[in-house]
């Protein structure tokens, strides 16, 4: 319900701004009144089930069907800051990681590398002047490094990586190397999406049996 409730927020974002604003305005004061959005989004999805899995389904290929026409450095308007249609629909993959582990979850980190500013603002840390390097392993066996080579850095699988920038499962789950302090301030407070800070999951509450 999620899933389906904010892809239809994202394709608003690209046909119709005021109604995206809207749907937001009502999204915000459902997480004021009750700290939760879950209510509006089962007010709002009249489905469940099987009809809900399927309406998605239905809803993303009508979504991609238009957005791949979109410039992707056309600027969106999203809960927080606007955002490129290339990171809009990165974050919806974001949001639906599978379980199933493949290169594609590149795009995810990119998206963990590209918000490790934004991680540390929503935080109300500083943002340190150089991001720590990662050295990554690729479900295919590749190596995928980013970042300059220097004290500390982050190591390990990227599809670690993406689980803790996405706050699916807690650094202390992952296999993750993390040296330094600036990384292991990064690790402890990525947040990739967009909202109000969030506190990454507890070690062990969601971690892969």
């Amino acid at each position: 319900m999620h899933l389906y409730f904010w892809n239809i927020a994202a394709d608003l974002s690209a046909k119709d701004e005021a109604v995206f604003h809207d749907m937001v305005m009502g999204a915000f004061k459902a997480l004021n009144e009750t700290g939760s959005l879950r209510d509006l989004e089962s007010a709002q999805i009249n489905r469940r089930g099987v009809s809900l899995r399927d309406a998605w389904i239905e809803q993303v290929r009508d979504m991609v069907g238009r957005w791949v026409f979109l410039n992707p450095k056309t600027r969106l308007p999203w809960v927080g800051p606007s955002m490129s249609a290339r990171s809009s629909m990165t974050a919806r993959q974001m949001e639906t990681l599978a379980r199933e582990e493949q290169d594609r979850v590149l795009n995810i980190v990119i998206l963990g590398v590209n918000t490790f500013g934004w991680s540390h603002k929503v935080h109300g840390l500083d943002v340190p002047a150089t991001m720590p390097h990662l050295c990554l392993l690729a479900p295919s066996g590749e190596i995928w490094e980013f970042g300059e080579k220097g004290a500390g850095g982050i190591s390990g699988s990227a599809v670690d990586f993406a689980v803790v920038v996405t706050q699916t499962r807690a650094l202390a789950d992952t296999a993750l190397e993390v040296k330094g302090d600036v990384a292991m301030t990064w690790m402890a407070n990525a947040q990739c999406f967009a909202g109000p800070p969030e506190t990454p999951p507890a070690k062990g509450s969601r971690a892969r049996q």
